[in-house]
């Protein structure tokens, strides 16, 4: 598979972007009144989960591209 690890990264960003979302669920589900800031502190949590998976992401593309330009 040509994209093998750049598909294992974007995976784990997914994993982890639902994962989050599962917790917050679970949250909202215990604590329904706080369901507002609950969602905002998750979204939140989600958008750096993103940024922390950037650079892994651009460096799974390059060496990518790498193994297959040789």
């Amino acid at each position: 598979m040509v994209w093998r690890r750049t598909l294992v990264e974007l995976l784990h960003l997914v994993i982890g972007v639902a994962g989050a979302a599962v917790i917050a669920y679970g949250a909202v589900w215990s604590l329904p009144h706080a369901s507002d800031t609950i969602w905002s502190v998750m979204f939140g949590v989600m958008a750096v989960v993103v940024a922390m998976s950037i650079p892994s992401l651009r460096a799974a593309a390059k060496a990518d591209r790498r193994s297959t330009d040789g």
